[in-house]
């Protein structure tokens, strides 16, 4: 409108961001229906709360759960008022009542933090438990909000946890464009994922454990095959995820590569540097601490990108399905180059095969490259 800006509109695409849900969690509170007396004190009758297995039972109509849930009930009417002087009246009745997630784990509630939560309004209450000893709450997604106690205080979980995690588990939770519910529970895997990282660079024991080329070696020169075929796989993939705004399986990457790294004891500063570079958007806090661990100069966010190699994606070999009259019996590895008349000759000599020739001549050898191989006999 100002006319500062040669065009109309600055965007090539609106990307909107799904709902972050919360994932209410209830507690049952008893309503009392009493019979056998009529001068009874009604403000002896304590607060009582249901756990969630004795109300499903409720809403099911389970009679045995609903037999047991009377018979506890009537154990607190007799420690009131006295043996069989009243007795609870079915159908039992409830009303669900949120109450607060930062004080339910999961979906078992924290006893402690509950007699305690509105100022100790609940203190006195009389629970029954799950027979585990537990008192689990009921669960729904609903609209995050405070009216529905179902907020979770950024603060405190990067208080907790550091703004990475946050940040990443944000991405993990689902497609950006769809509505999903946030569970706080679910986000120590992703805190497990970051803290694997940093084991590839340092040792809770050993201290340092990356390493780095001598001066007399090319860098990269200690690098295999196998550690650049992780790296570049995840180059491709984050490419692409990143591309296409798929933050969810992005992540899943990342967590794949540093588990594969892992499991090769890959602690190499030409291989770690690069990932550091792709998780950099992602994870910035980690990654540039890292970054400077590995004695890089400047920041990670203006480090070259990693520029995908597809030649460390191309497979060596092919395992295919080899079938005789057309049911599965066994399979085999071929180069990945191979033709009919070399597949033919290693499929011939394979013992599985054998035994089901009997020594004789195949009718036919069919053989779809790249896919699958059946031997007519």
């Amino acid at each position: 409108d100002l006319g500062l800006i040669g065009f109309d509109e600055p965007f090539k695409k609106l990307v909107n961001q799904g709902m972050i849900q919360g994932s209410s969690r209830f507690v049952y509170r008893l309503l009392w229906g009493v019979s056998g007396g009529d001068d009874f004190d009604v403000s002896k009758l304590p607060v009582v709360f249901i756990s969630h297995s004795h109300i499903d039972g409720i809403e099911r109509n389970l009679l045995p759960q609903i037999e047991l849930l009377s018979h506890q009930l009537n154990k607190i009417l007799d420690n009131i008022f006295g043996k069989d002087q009243l007795s609870i009246r079915l159908p039992i009745s409830f009303q669900t009542l949120h109450v607060d997630v930062n004080i339910v784990d999961g979906v078992e509630l924290g006893i402690g933090e509950f007699r305690e939560w509105k100022n100790g309004e609940f203190s006195q209450s009389e629970i029954i438990f799950e027979e585990d000893g537990t008192y689990r709450c009921g669960s729904e997604v609903e609209k995050m909000g405070k009216s529905k106690l179902n907020s979770v205080n950024p603060d405190v979980l990067v208080d907790k946890y550091g703004a990475d995690t946050f940040r990443m588990y944000e991405m993990f939770l689902g497609p950006v464009e769809q509505s999903k519910p946030w569970d706080t529970k679910g986000i120590e895997g992703v805190h497990r994922f970051l803290k694997k990282l940093w084991r590839l660079f340092y040792d809770d024991v050993k201290g340092q454990v990356w390493t780095a080329p001598s001066p007399s070696e090319k860098a990269g020169g200690e690098v295999t095959d196998a550690e650049y075929k992780i790296l570049h796989k995840t180059i491709k993939k984050i490419e692409q995820d990143t591309e296409s705004f798929s933050y969810n399986t992005a992540v899943s990457a990342f967590m794949v590569c540093v588990n594969e790294l892992t499991d090769i004891k890959c602690h190499k500063k030409e291989i770690l540097g690069q990932v550091l570079i792709l998780l950099s958007p992602y994870a910035p806090h980690i990654s540039e601490e890292l970054w400077h661990a590995l004695g890089n100069e400047g920041f990670v966010i203006d480090a070259p990108y990693p520029i995908l190699d597809e030649k460390y994606l191309l497979e060596a070999t092919k395992e295919y399905p080899v079938s005789i009259n057309g049911k599965l019996r066994t399979s085999i590895n071929l180069p990945t180059e191979v033709n009919q008349e070399e597949a033919e000759v290693a499929v011939l000599a394979n013992e599985t095969v054998q035994k089901w020739l009997e020594g004789n001549p195949p009718k036919k050898f069919i053989f779809v490259k790249g896919r699958m191989i059946n031997v007519v006999i």
